[in-house]
């Protein structure tokens, strides 16, 4: 025994150690405490090992051979290793010795990322779930006892093992009985855990109830309480970052919650006083037969009413507003859905950290020069306090956000007028979408709006090498490749689709989720709808699960074959110009290829080579053969090559989908600048406002005719803008208003936030400051007439939403390629024999981007017996230069183009 060196006897090796508490137990008054409470401070140690499974640990970068290897323990929180001192506050420790053998695959896999180092073995497993309750440290010590190095662990790998039958739980949260209501709370970690509840949202704690733990699944469980009311947990646990602490803390699986989240909501979302009139017997429309019928238009509660008269004032920025069909913005809707829009996106709806939900501040907002700073400053001066954030800072994931409610303090009045929202929509056969944020959470920590991390401190979040908490999403990163942080996502969205009826969901930054359980997630939505639930999401690489650093990921080009959408950035950079993150002259002479590349110069673009042009064109088409790997495109250098083997970007297939349900075609979302406003900056200065509002029917067109999901952000078609702003994130309803009775665009109403566009002022207020940029009323009204003209063509045929990846290979052509072509056109045929729902023998489109009419020959058209497609000719056709100027010569197979416009030509 001597003789192997990284071996010791666990001190106090007979004691059997024990989950039980080493603070007292909460009382009553705890309830009505502070959110957190510390019974022993401990100072915050990195966490550089990891806890791979039940038995073995991982230190990066430490030395098996290196000295004594102990893992010591404490239920109060006591450990102190100070280097060259003997280890001291320990109420014991567990044995560890040198493992020398090979990985299990699966954890080989799952920390594959992590580096080499010491792998060490605990003996016995069976005390490993009592001291993970405890503050734990891994200690090197020199021969002598002393510490040479120590490092607290990261303990997700553990906990997955040990408790991977909590996955299995399909009751966590609360469960209303007929007399009583069951909790239960995965808290593996804690030493105590207690139920308070409460007679209302704001009153003092009726009772505190006591929770019992199940051993097998880390799950704490108790009855108390009823229907109606509101309770917290009290759980006693060690926190990384602070020691012992008694934490006050809601549900992670909160259904509901009183104002500002402060208490959660005791309710079964199946009871009928939760139901609006008719709520069962409300379908979804019956729109949507594959992902690519899809048609989305993305929408902020807020935006979507705040601003409209029409609406009663209560109503205004909540769901209410979407009950009142009369209104202005629903009119509007209803229009949409009647020209062929499917389904109705809204940015977060769920409970958010950064919205105070009662006696928010609506800032006061004088008229002002069109560049002026006032208004931004009467923005900034209440941006703490105001009612407005775009809710990318999830707070309870299965909860609707009480600042939409008219009502915040009642647990019940949010879910009823959620309900409502969504039956309101359908019943104008809009399908509803929500946008969800599981890639981070607001906060961590022992914050007090941080949920999961005071629960199982350590554990639902992504940590880097020292163990602290990854931020590439802009927050603090969640860890969907632990067990419960994946099943909390996929019950959650599962949670949404049965019981609000929610048609489909939008990912922010999917990438940063495991291919695997949006996979898991799939199945268990359509399970729990009884219908196939659309899945789409930003499929952005970066950060550190990059490049599948840490398992196969969910983004771009990982998640071939699944049928999952993510969005693509191939045709919108082409279209727009420039990449999403440019700022000073870039934004001006990076010109795209609806405003002018080459062809039409701005006053301080560079001369540009034609190639440019060309290559733009080439990733339009790209785009608009919905971006499959394998679609053959005749490029500008008259090669015929497969999608996939052009690049873009520099290092990427410009085709990355296997079928084209799995590509999102989008020229605007509420990113970045909205088109209008990126257009300001690129199209010549000579622009007039009426032509404005043609290149941006020309974005609408490209993006309507494009195979796979069509992606539009709320006001495009009214020609939205806001003030330049590049990120309006929370810049309030000033720089983010709609005005649905389409007298006003809000361009030039102030220079945009300091924040993100303060570097490019010098660019941005001369812009604002032209009055001619800004559309009439006029400009916008052809604008909202044009897209939904481009709406009704697109839904006429299932030509334009092609089903799969080798119906596109067989019917979609491209004409006028190569080093020949009219650079400024995009000509393309699509075969309608004998196809389901094509509705027309063949179609042909083209799009002409200059200024100049165009005319193209298609020697292959010829003798083919075009004519314009109905909506161009009908009485309400918004452009009608397309009946007047647009011709197709049948002896010759010529094309003749407006300037400026799309046309379709069908044959019947």
């Amino acid at each position: 025994m001597a003789g192997k060196r990284g071996i010791v006897v666990g001190l106090g090796g007979a004691l059997a150690l024990t989950c039980l508490a080493a603070s007292a137990a909460p009382s009553l008054a705890d309830c009505d405490g502070a959110f957190a409470t510390t019974l022993h401070a401990a100072p915050a140690v990195d966490a550089r090992a990891y806890w791979l499974n039940r038995q073995l640990i991982k230190w990066p970068g430490a030395d098996a051979a290196g000295g004594v290897f102990k893992l010591y323990y404490s239920a109060s929180a006591q450990l102190h290793a100070a280097p060259g001192a003997r280890v001291t506050g320990a109420d014991g420790a567990l044995t560890l010795s040198r493992f020398d053998g090979g990985l299990p695959a699966d954890v080989a896999q799952r920390f594959k990322f992590v580096g080499n180092g010491a792998l060490l073995a605990v003996a016995d497993t069976a005390r490993v779930p009592s001291a993970l309750t405890q503050q734990v440290l891994l200690v090197r010590e020199a021969d002598d006892g002393t510490v040479a190095e120590a490092t607290s662990l990261q303990i997700a790998g553990a906990l997955d093992d040990i408790y991977a039958s909590a996955a299995k739980a399909d009751d966590l949260g609360v469960t209303v009985g007929p007399r009583d209501a069951g909790f239960k709370l995965w808290a593996p970690t804690a030493q105590n855990v207690a139920v308070c509840t409460y007679a209302s949202g704001a009153g003092k704690a009726s009772a505190i109830t006591p929770m019992t733990r199940d051993d097998a699944t880390g799950i704490w469980s108790a009855r108390a309480g009823r229907d109606g009311q509101y309770y917290q947990y009290l759980v006693d646990v060690v926190a990384p970052s602070a020691g012992l602490v008694r934490n006050l803390v809601t549900d992670p699986y909160s259904v509901s919650l009183t104002t500002d989240s402060k208490r959660s909501y005791i309710t079964d979302l199946g009871a009928a006083k939760l139901k609006p009139a008719g709520w069962d017997r409300t379908p979804a429309p019956n729109k949507v037969a594959a992902q690519t019928d899809m048609t989305v238009y993305e929408l902020h509660v807020r935006d979507f009413s705040i601003n409209d008269s029409t609406v009663s004032a209560a109503h205004r920025g909540k769901f209410a507003a979407f009950t009142e069909t009369g209104s202005n913005g629903m009119k509007h809707l209803a229009a949409l859905s009647k020209a062929g829009m499917t389904d109705i996106h809204l940015l977060p709806v769920y409970d958010i950290g950064s919205v105070p939900e009662q006696g928010c501040v609506a800032p006061q907002i004088a008229a002002a020069a069109p560049d002026s700073d006032t208004q931004q400053a009467a923005v900034a001066k209440t941006q703490a306090q105001d009612c407005y954030n775009w809710g990318y800072d999830p707070f309870h994931y299965n909860a609707p956000e009480g600042s939409y409610s008219t009502d915040p303090a009642d647990g019940a009045r949010r879910i009823v007028e959620f309900r409502q929202m969504v039956q309101a929509l359908h019943k104008t056969g809009l399908r509803v979408g929500m946008d969800v944020v599981y890639n981070h959470t607001f906060i961590a920590g022992q914050n007090e709006k941080s949920v999961l991390d005071r629960v199982v401190p350590g554990y639902y979040h992504r940590l880097n090498a020292k163990g602290a908490i990854e931020r590439s999403t802009c927050c603090d990163n969640t860890a969907t490749e632990n067990l419960m942080m994946g099943k909390l996502m996929v019950d959650s969205v599962a949670l949404w689709a049965k019981q609000y009826k929610i048609d489909s969901f939008r990912f922010d930054l999917m990438g940063h989720q495991p291919r695997a359980a949006m996979e898991q997630l799939q199945a268990r939505a359509d399970r729990a709808a009884g219908r196939h639930i659309n899945l789409i999401g930003e499929g952005w690489n970066f950060g550190e699960v990059a490049d599948g650093a840490r398992f196969v990921q969910a983004s771009q080009l990982s998640l071939n074959g699944s049928g999952i959408g993510t969005f693509s950035d191939r045709g919108r950079d082409a279209v727009r110009g420039g990449g999403a993150g440019d700022s000073g002259v870039q934004l001006i002479t990076q010109q795209g290829y609806i405003n002018g590349l080459v062809y039409d110069a701005n006053e301080q673009a560079p001369q540009r080579p034609a190639a440019d042009l060309l290559h733009a064109s080439d990733m339009v088409k790209v785009g608009l053969a919905g971006t499959i790997r394998s679609y053959p495109l005749t490029t500008a250098d008259g090669r015929t090559v497969a999608l996939q083997d052009i690049v873009y970007g520099g290092n990427q297939p410009a085709g990355y989908a296997s079928e084209p349900g799995e590509v999102v075609n989008y020229v605007e979302n509420h990113d970045n600048q909205t088109l209008y406003d990126i257009n300001a900056f690129k199209l010549p200065q000579t622009t007039t406002a009426h032509e404005r509002a043609q290149v941006q029917m020309l974005g609408a067109a490209i993006n309507a005719f494009s195979q796979g999901v069509a992606y539009f952000h709320a006001g495009f078609d009214i020609l939205r803008s806001k003030s330049l702003d590049r990120n309006s994130f929370e810049s309030g309803d000033w720089f983010n208003r709609v005005d649905w009775s389409y007298q006003n665009n809000y361009f030039g109403t102030g220079l945009p936030p300091a924040a993100d566009n303060g570097k490019d002022y010098a660019l941005i207020k001369p812009l604002l400051r032209n009055a001619a940029i800004k559309p009439a009323p006029a400009d916008i009204a052809y604008a909202r007439d044009a897209f939904r003209d481009l709406l009704a063509i697109r839904s006429s045929s299932t030509l334009f939403r092609l089903r799969t990846a080798a119906d596109i290979r067989q019917r979609l052509r491209f004409f006028n390629t190569g080093p020949a072509q009219v650079p400024t056109v995009i000509a393309a045929h699509i075969d309608g024999q004998g196809y389901a729902g094509a509705h027309f023998k063949s179609i042909a489109y083209l799009i002409n981007v200059d200024k100049t009419a165009q005319r193209i020959t298609v020697a292959e058209e010829k003798n083919r017996r075009y004519t314009l497609h109905p909506v161009h000719t009908g009485m309400a056709a918004a452009d009608k230069r397309v009946a007047s100027q647009a011709k197709f010569d049948q002896s010759s197979g010529t094309f003749t183009v407006p300037p400026r416009s799309a046309v379709v030509f069908v044959e019947n």
